[in-house]
C-alpha cells in the first residue's frame, strides 16, 4: 500500500489523532486551539482521511469512533523521504550538510548519534 501525501489541514488533524487516540469529531474540535472550525469542516476531513486510509471508524449507533491505521512513525518516514526527494536530489548527506550550515544541527552532537547508532547495530 502507498501512503498518499497530506494537506496542511489533514496532516494537523493527524497529528491530533494521533496524540490522541480513537477519538470522534466533537472530541477532537474540543482538543482544538480557537478558533476552532466548523464540525462539517473536521468531519470531511475525516472522510477524506479514511478514503486516503489514514483512518477508520467504528459505529456506535449513530457515533463514529475515528483510529489511525497509518502509525505517525510511517507517515514521518514517507514525509522525509519527500523531503530529501524534493528539496535534497535524493542525497540524505545533503541533507545533514544542510542542517549543519544552518546550524541546526551540531556536528559534535551529530557524532554522538553516529557513534549511539553503531554500537547499538
Amino acid at each position: 500500500m502507498s501512503i498518499q501525501k497530506l494537506t496542511k489541514a489533514e496532516e494537523d488533524v493527524m497529528h491530533l489523532i494521533w496524540d490522541t487516540g480513537p477519538t470522534t469529531v466533537s472530541q477532537l474540535i474540543d482538543k482544538m486551539k480557537e478558533p476552532k472550525p466548523p464540525h462539517s469542516t473536521v468531519s470531511s476531513i475525516f472522510r477524506i482521511l479514511e478514503k486516503k486510509k489514514f483512518l477508520d471508524h467504528k459505529a456506535y449507533g449513530r457515533t463514529y469512533e475515528y483510529f489511525p491505521i497509518i502509525e505517525k512513525a510511517e507517515y514521518s518516514k514517507f514525509s522525509l523521504r519527500n523531503l530529501v526527494s524534493n528539496y535534497f536530489h535524493g542525497s540524505v548527506n545533503d541533507l545533514v550538510s544542510f542542517l549543519i550550515k544552518e546550524e541546526e544541527v551540531d556536528v559534535s552532537e551529530l557524532k554522538t548519534m553516529i557513534d549511539k547508532t553503531k554500537t547499538k547495530s
